[in-house]
């Protein structure tokens, strides 16, 4: 495959889109006391964030995230900082956004913005995690795993999966992620960082033909 191709095989494509279907929590917005918006390499999360801010979903936004091996070159500062400065731009308050720096992975988001949200005596009890479209469900798992008392709405923008795979401009990476969110979906409840979540055979085969086919490079022993 060309490095860096935005466009996807149309041999992969039947097992891609049923992870891309999976992972999509199929949430209904509604309003909630918080909007976080956890740190990846795509500064879109920033960005629909701030729309959902603005169309009146949530009052307060938590931007966390720290770096990443993936993300360190895109946001030299830090994925909350990048994030907030990108939400400034367009148009969100600076007194309506906080920013958690630390977090390192999804565990941390969700512990990390719920100390930050305690400590500034912010009753939540609900929240609107929002996120690559890939990790919707490794998210909402995770948060009904160690914040479990709070209503959880799952939201992403709403591109395609042809058109989410054109903005991040790389099909390879893409990929990759879907699998390795994967993986996590079936690991993680044993390893006390999520609840379980179902998952039907068509899941489970198109995952493992996407390994056969070499897209290895987030799976973790």
């Amino acid at each position: 495959m060309t490095e860096r191709s935005t466009t996807l095989p149309d041999n992969l494509r039947a097992d891609v889109q049923t992870l891309w279907d999976y992972h999509d929590m199929h949430h209904e917005l509604r309003p909630t006391d918080v909007g976080i918006g956890l740190g990846s390499h795509d500064l879109g999360v920033a960005t629909y964030t701030a729309e959902l801010y603005q169309q009146g979903y949530f009052p307060r936004i938590v931007f966390t995230g720290a770096n990443a091996p993936t993300t360190v070159e895109r946001f030299p500062r830090g994925e909350a900082v990048h994030y907030q400065e990108h939400a400034l731009e367009l148009g969100i308050p600076d007194d309506a956004i906080l920013v958690e720096p630390e977090a390192r992975n999804t565990g941390d988001n969700i512990t990390f913005s719920r100390q930050l949200l305690e400590r500034r005596e912010i009753e939540v009890k609900s929240v609107t995690l929002i996120s690559r479209p890939y990790q919707q469900r490794r998210a909402y798992a995770t948060c009904k795993k160690l914040w479990p008392d709070v209503d959880v709405v799952c939201a992403s923008r709403p591109l395609p999966l042809d058109e989410y795979i054109e903005s991040i401009g790389d099909v390879d990476r893409v990929i990759n992620m879907l699998v390795g969110d994967t993986q996590r979906i079936m690991t993680y409840p044993e390893r006390g960082f999520a609840i379980e979540q179902e998952m039907s055979s068509d899941v489970f085969h198109s995952f493992r033909n996407l390994i056969s086919a070499g897209f290895t490079k987030r799976l973790i022993n």
